[in-house]
């Protein structure tokens, strides 16, 4: 038998969760020698076992605009993406699979999440879809999500294709330090986003998750340029010399100051924000070195600034910091922010001011789903009401928590009783936003705009 399909015959790619397995299990066995120039002709080569084609990876840009196509053998290229009124888009902001009739077929778009830090979109065409190719299009979207960190931290491929615009010294320097920028488990998201993005230099942020204790920091140092960025880099890693030897508030604020006096001196400093987060209890506590008061929203209003008591800017010495202290309510979000965001002003004009900051979160909350949709949209929009004038840094930087726990993720699930793709669907899809995040086992048809 030669195994010659005989004319007419129909060719059946078999799609069963089996075949699926195997596929992906080869697939995981040669990621880990994988270089990363062949990641893309690796995906390609596994959508076309399935019956697929027109694959591409859509990477988010720096700047949180665009989605922009990563090169590679095998995958479409073309054009950045908006992530506003665009079906890989919408993919990206409801993290949820997207998928429209097109002449030839499906076209569909699934959000490449590794853990809960959204990578960008991989987008690619079938002749039709039934729930084995959505099944199986979710782990390959998530294996490949993982693949694209794993390899960035020794490539700058990645890096190259997400960047619309040239990079300064001390942007480089600023988004090497960077955690991901957004985070969600059941308990607590968090979401980040910092301007200019491609010349932001004395802004940063950081943020840890150790059992119960969120652990939160954002900082601005003195100064603009490479000096501000080496300030910055100094406190970041003083703040995480500290905290990972798990100290108290205090202590650590104790610790960064003596870390910035020591190095640079008494003329040059940082103000920041360090806080901690039970996020069983809800019971917040923090110390504000110089910035702004954080606001706390609830139900999409600012209902206030958490003043509480000031303490010096880190690296001034001097007193012990004040503590202070918050319960929150669920689903209450507590932004903090630097005060370039508010003291940006027009030559000759007045301060953008606290008051048009509450205005815009209050306008921005109720269109908007996850965290990291609500700073997106709330920094574009002031970027926007700002006429695209920077010329300070400006961060912001959301929490939300939503309480409850995460113990039903750890269970050991009886195959008889309960699909593997359930199981996962829960554990991926549980919302900290009261608002939710789309279920990935829902088909979302979209047969009008967006129109990319």
């Amino acid at each position: 038998m030669t195994g010659r399909v005989p004319e007419g015959r129909k060719v059946v790619v078999d799609r069963s969760e089996g075949f699926g397995e195997r596929l992906l299990g080869q697939l995981l066995d040669r990621a880990h020698a994988m270089p990363p120039q062949l990641i893309a002709p690796l995906v390609a080569e596994e959508v076309r076992r399935i019956g697929g084609r027109d694959v591409s990876i859509l990477l988010l840009a720096y700047d949180q605009v665009m989605l922009v196509p990563l090169p590679g053998r095998g995958l479409m290229g073309g054009d950045p993406v908006p992530i506003d009124g665009s079906w890989a888009g919408e993919a990206f902001v409801s993290e949820a699979r997207q998928e429209h009739p097109v002449a030839d077929g499906i076209r569909m778009f699934l959000p490449l999440l590794d853990g809960s830090d959204e990578v960008g979109v991989m987008a690619l065409t079938l002749s039709r879809v039934d729930d084995d190719d959505r099944r199986f299009l979710r782990r390959l979207a998530g294996l490949v999500a993982d693949m694209l960190v794993i390899k960035n931290s020794y490539t700058d491929e990645f890096s190259r294709a997400r960047r619309r615009e040239p990079m300064s010294v001390s942007a480089e320097i600023q988004w090497s330090l960077l955690p991901p920028l957004s985070m969600a488990i059941p308990q607590v998201a968090v979401a980040g986003i910092m301007e200019p993005a491609y010349d932001v230099a004395g802004d940063s942020l950081d943020y840890a998750l150790n059992d119960e204790v969120l652990h939160m920091a954002v900082i601005d140092a003195m100064g603009h340029g490479l000096n501000a960025a080496v300030l910055a880099t100094v406190a970041i890693g003083a703040y995480r010399r500290a905290r990972r030897a798990n100290v108290g508030l205090a202590e650590l604020y104790e610790f960064m100051d003596t870390a910035i006096n020591e190095q640079f001196g008494p003329d040059q400093f940082v103000t920041a924000q360090m806080a901690r987060l039970d996020i069983g209890s809800g019971y917040l506590e923090w110390v504000n070195a110089g910035h702004p008061a954080p606001l706390l929203i609830r139900g999409n209003r600012v209902i206030e600034a958490l003043e509480g008591a000031g303490t010096r800017p880190v690296g001034f010495g001097g007193a012990a910091p004040q503590i202070n202290t918050r319960q929150l309510m669920r689903h209450d979000r507590v932004l903090f922010y630097t005060d370039g965001l508010v003291e940006e002003h027009e030559i000759g004009g007045e301060q953008f001011g606290e008051e048009r900051l509450i205005n815009s979160i209050e306008r921005v909350g109720p269109m908007t789903r996850s965290v990291q949709q609500m700073v997106r949209s709330l920094s574009h929009t002031l970027m926007r009401q700002r006429k695209g004038t920077t010329s300070d840094d400006a961060t912001l930087f959301l929490v939300e928590w939503c309480g409850g726990t995460a113990d039903h993720l750890a269970e050991v699930f009886d195959r008889s009783e309960h699909s593997a793709d359930a199981v996962a669907g829960k554990a991926y899809h549980q919302p900290c936003s009261p608002a939710g995040r789309c279920r990935d086992d829902q088909t979302v048809l979209i047969s009008e705009t967006p129109q990319n």
